[in-house]
């Protein structure tokens, strides 16, 4: 058995590599393409924001259950001996802050 080909066989193997080529080609300009390339990097940053976004969310849920927690009792009535104080101090803080700044204005 030989290893000759005849030459359609050899013309036929060009074609095909022809076809590979230009389909790899077409592949590499599409991937290349300035359009292809900022929609890959808007794809990754609004993946990363979404993955950030949700930590976030995760971290704020968690600090305010813990705040809800420190504020009430279990069965969801307020804790007066914390409320008060923390009520009382608000409520201080902002009366500093509205006669301070009748005193810039005077």
């Amino acid at each position: 058995m030989s290893d000759a080909r005849t030459p359609a066989q050899i013309e036929a193997d060009i074609v095909r590599r022809r076809e590979q080529l230009a389909v790899t080609l077409d592949e590499i300009g599409i991937r290349m393409h300035p359009k292809t390339i900022i929609g890959d990097a808007k794809a990754k940053v609004a993946a990363q924001v979404d993955h950030t976004a949700g930590r976030a969310f995760v971290a704020v849920n968690r600090v305010v259950s813990d705040v809800k927690a420190r504020f009430t009792h279990d069965d969801g009535t307020p804790r007066l001996e914390r409320v008060v104080p923390v009520a009382v101090v608000a409520v201080a803080v902002i009366g500093l802050l509205v006669s301070s700044s009748r005193r810039h204005k005077d």
